[in-house]
């Protein structure tokens, strides 16, 4: 067995930059790059993706984003090519991974040592709900000593495990986590046995959601984020999202007819973008648009026009940029990016850089290592969104009570272990337990940044379609609009004290005051317009009501906001006159 070859990116750079640089080489065109690549017995090209030819900002001077291949090579012969063609970048073309917790436990230790020899345990798990019923396909992970190991349980609920060096008494932890419809359950120092069945119990998640899936349930994080407050019209229509990542099961009952377009970057099949094998990008989507069909859950913007980008398994850098490209030509209006790497990639930064100046906001998900914030999350151009959890949100056995860390806020909110933080924070957003759609047509209860982002993609569909701004001043697709709209996310913020500023950024975005100027029904300019805005979103000033409220699907009455100042002033009076604050007949504003 020898070592694999590296996959790596080349593209042509384009003249301008290498002018500014001081760099001077003969022109190149990609063709030509192409062909000497496919010349050279050392390379193996995979493929070419042309761009489309339109102004970009890799380098200086306006140009366009390049042709780039994407070739296997060594890594001597990769800084050969870099030194005899120095018009030509050449980077790594890295896998990417998801930005979801995974299932190592915190507590878990990895201690590099020689494994005695002869010494092993075999354990056998039998999985079931509270009913005896077996549970297949749960993933069991045993953390033992020296290293960890995992089975999945098969059609009887059972699954098997040996670790070498181990002992029963040496095994601090066994997670298990069902692929949908039960908690996960965590068990510190278990007492294993070698010749019997480990039998555990996990509980249904309708144990704790009263008819759930049967009754349609707003998760604790939209309800963090006050998006069960309001209107029931405010519902995303006219904004296109992406989401790129996995895939979306196209046949969930919470997904089916919300997820319309996409493409195949990893099969590269038609509609291969229906399919998903990870059930990473199902769980993302249902937080951004589950559909309101009075079961399961609901999302953010349930009328927004959803992509699927599917990259995984296997994305990497190379497919992230076609990706990106897709959504340019499509143009996208926000773009959720659950994923990352530890490596910096001048390509996928020009390529975000593009998508910024043709008005595609990107939403990134800060990464789960407990470290510095992931690449793209560190760019200045994106939304980076860290992790928060709540402590009342989960059964205190699951695996989620693990990431608990202090200090907490009175409400309960924490930053989980797993977060990464840094300056680069810009938001936090509910990343703990967060109940989503996974397939096949069942639920579960995640932990990652990746389940933050969706959060704050989705609030960021509604402030497009809803905000005032957008339609006035900020109409324009340009990064102008992108700017505008990470500033009003970021402003709406309910900063948290969790210890350390970096961990929560600007703080928890809240969508009724995002939203306040569009529940007024006027751009707040005056003192007395914030003012009712500010009341409005902090729950001291309803929404007005139709004159005969009617409940929409399980969410709850239908609103209507106030149409001008007056009549948000003439609603302000009367609530301060039922309070007696002001005196009849008087304004209250001399």
């Amino acid at each position: 067995m020898q070592s694999r070859p590296r996959r790596y990116i080349a593209a042509v750079l384009p003249q301008p930059y290498l002018a500014a640089k001081g760099v001077l080489a003969s022109p190149l065109e990609p063709a030509a790059l192409n062909e000497l690549l496919e010349r050279d017995p050392q390379v193996q090209v995979h493929r070419q993706l042309e761009m489309p030819d339109r102004v970009g900002t890799l380098g200086t001077g306006g140009v366009s984003f390049p042709h780039v291949t994407i070739a296997e090579m060594t890594r001597e012969h990769a800084t050969v090519l870099s030194q005899q063609l120095p018009q030509v970048h050449i980077e790594r073309d890295r896998l990417l991974t998801y930005t979801q917790l995974s299932s190592m436990p915190r507590r878990a230790t990895r201690r590099q040592m020689v494994l005695p020899v002869g010494v092993e345990a075999t354990f056998t798990f039998l999985v079931t709900d509270t009913e005896g019923n077996p549970i297949p396909d749960a993933t069991v992970l045993v953390n033992g000593y020296l290293w960890p190991a995992q089975t999945v349980t098969g059609p009887d609920g059972r699954g098997k495990v040996t670790l070498t060096g181990e002992t029963p008494e040496s095994i601090a932890s066994v997670q298990v986590k069902p692929t949908g419809g039960f908690w996960s359950l965590l068990i510190d120092r278990p007492a294993l046995k070698t010749d019997l069945d480990n039998l555990i119990v996990v509980r249904k998640l309708s144990d704790s959601f009263a008819d759930f899936p049967d009754q349609q349930r707003f998760g604790w994080g939209q309800q963090a984020m006050q998006l069960h407050r309001l209107p029931p019209t405010f519902r995303g229509a006219g904004v296109k999202i992406a989401v790129i990542d996995s895939g979306v099961d196209a046949e969930h009952t919470d997904l089916a007819g919300e997820v319309t377009e996409g493409c195949d970057l990893s099969g590269r099949k038609a509609g291969g973008w229906k399919v998903d094998t990870v059930h990473h990008g199902s769980h993302c989507a249902g937080v951004i648009t589950g559909a309101d069909n009075d079961e399961g859950i609901v999302g953010f913007a349930v009328e927004a026009q959803v992509h699927a980008c599917k990259i995984f398994p296997g994305g990497r850098l190379s497919d992230l940029i076609e990706a990106l490209d897709y959504c340019i030509d499509k143009e996208i209006d926000v773009v959720n990016l659950s994923l990352g790497t530890k490596e910096f990639s001048p390509l996928v930064a020009a390529k975000i850089e593009e998508a910024r100046n043709a008005g595609v906001a990107c939403v990134v998900a800060a990464g789960n290592d407990g470290g510095a914030v992931n690449f793209p999350g560190n760019m200045p151009i994106v939304l980076t969104v860290a992790a928060i959890g709540k402590a009342d949100a989960f059964p205190d056995d699951s695996t989620h009570a693990d990431q608990i860390r202090e200090p907490r806020t009175i409400d309960g909110y924490f930053s989980p272990e797993f977060t990464c933080f840094g300056p680069e924070i810009d938001v936090c957003a509910p990343g703990v337990a967060i109940l989503s759609s996974v397939p096949p047509d069942s639920y579960a209860a995640w932990d990652g940044t990746s389940m933050a982002a969706p959060h704050v993609t989705g609030l960021a569909a509604l402030v497009l379609a809803h905000h005032g701004d957008f339609r006035d001043g900020f109409g324009t697709r340009d990064a102008r609009r992108v700017d505008r709209l990470f500033q009003i996310i970021k402003s709406s913020c309910t900063p948290l004290n969790l210890g350390d500023p970096h961990r929560t950024g600007a703080g928890l975005p809240d969508a009724m005051r995002a939203l306040a100027p569009a529940l007024t029904g006027v751009t707040p300019q005056s003192l007395l317009d914030q003012l009712a805005g500010e009341m409005i979103w902090a729950g001291l000033l309803p929404v007005a009501p139709a004159p005969a409220p009617v409940p929409m699907q399980g969410i709850g009455p239908q609103w209507q906001p106030a149409t001008s100042g007056q009549a948000a002033l003439a609603q302000l009076s009367g609530e301060m006159y039922a309070a007696g604050l002001i005196a009849p007949g008087s304004s209250g504003w001399q």
